[in-house]
């Protein structure tokens, strides 16, 4: 009988290592993934592959790592084995990066690198093929309108440099040590396991949070900036067929449509019959030192190559997000009620 194949995930807890995961194991894959230790539980976006009733044998399994620790990473990838390495871990905060520029760099850029490395030791006896995590962000300053492969990067932030370096990396172990590595320079992509953080979840959260009465204000930064938005189950499936392709390459993934904040905060406000403008403020706080004010790809090389394209449109994005975000600020509304009944003694 033939082993299934293995795959080993960097920021498996993330929005896009979960999705990844449930594709691979759809599959028949056997996964592993790397999860920094912590204090407490942070496993949540893979805890239903855990209670999944229909996956009482799930090949699913958890290590702990560090893309600061090379020697962590190496260590992982030899032991492991995998046919296919995804690395998505990253400190993948555009506006926290310019607060922490170093930490950023060393793990969104170095931790690239010490994959890549651990990957051509394994690569030595066993073939192994890796998935970077590249960025629209790398694009900055755009050079020409849609970007694509071949657009020049001029990154404007901390954490748009640290990809780039990643990229340049993994292009140069392509190149000179014959490993099968590709770029995957995924534009903005989201869905109900964003983290809460990111300016969509952000507001789809308030919505649901405003609706139950659970929220006042929204603070928000520049509305102006324009991004192309996908979603992220489908964009973890041109990751895979990167690496399932006979010979390795970069991708642009995409939706080839650009949408301002404003728009998407219009929209989900729009899901629930309230005006944004009743609930949201401008905070400078949220402003980046230096703004990304345009983000449009082209996605045809992946549609021609790998056979990839979007599905769900940007309003369709939008929806899906309110309606978790008001279903879970349900249930949080009803949690803190229940908490603050009085009890029978």
């Amino acid at each position: 009988m033939t082993s299934p194949r293995r795959a080993l995930i960097t920021g498996i807890t993330g929005q896009d290592g979960s999705y990844l995961a449930e594709l691979l194991l759809s599959k028949g894959y056997e996964v592993h993934g790397i999860v920094r230790r912590a204090s407490s539980f942070n496993t949540a976006r893979l805890d239903h592959i855990y209670q999944d009733p229909h996956e009482p044998n799930s090949k699913l399994f958890l290590h702990y790592g560090d893309l600061a620790d090379g020697q962590s990473i190496t260590n992982l990838v030899l032991n492991v084995e995998p046919d296919e390495i995804y690395n998505l871990g990253a400190q993948s905060h555009v506006r926290v990066s310019f607060d922490t520029p170093l930490y950023t760099h060393d793990i969104t850029g170095a931790g690239a690198l010490r994959v890549l490395e651990a990957a051509r030791q394994l690569n030595k006896y066993k073939p192994v093929r890796v998935y970077q995590a590249s960025s629209s962000e790398m694009f900055g300053d755009v050079q020409e309108v849609p970007q694509k492969e071949t657009t020049v990067f001029r990154p404007c932030s901390p954490y748009a440099c640290a990809k780039v370096f990643a990229f340049y990396q993994t292009v140069n172990y392509r190149e000179a040590y014959g490993l099968f590595a590709c770029n995957g320079i995924l534009f903005n992509h989201e869905s109900p396991r964003r983290g809460e953080t990111f300016v969509t979840r952000k507001i789809t959260r308030a919505v649901g949070r405003i609706r139950e009465g659970l929220q006042d204000k929204l603070y928000l930064g520049n509305l102006d900036a324009k991004r192309d938005w996908g979603y992220a189950k489908e964009y973890v499936e041109a990751m895979w067929l990167m690496l399932q392709h006979d010979q390795p390459s970069d991708y642009v993934v995409a939706t080839n449509e650009t949408h301002s904040i404003r728009e998407f905060l219009e929209l989900a406000f729009d899901c629930v019959d309230l005006n944004w403008q009743d609930y949201v403020e401008i905070d400078e706080r949220y402003y980046r030192p230096s703004e990304v004010n345009l983000l449009l790809g082209d996605y045809s090389k992946a549609k021609n190559v790998l056979g990839w394209e979007p599905q769900t449109t940007f309003c369709q994005l939008a929806h899906l997000m309110v309606e978790a975000d008001c279903q879970l600020a349900v249930n949080e509304r009803l949690a803190r009620e229940s908490s603050n009944s009085p009890r029978e003694i």
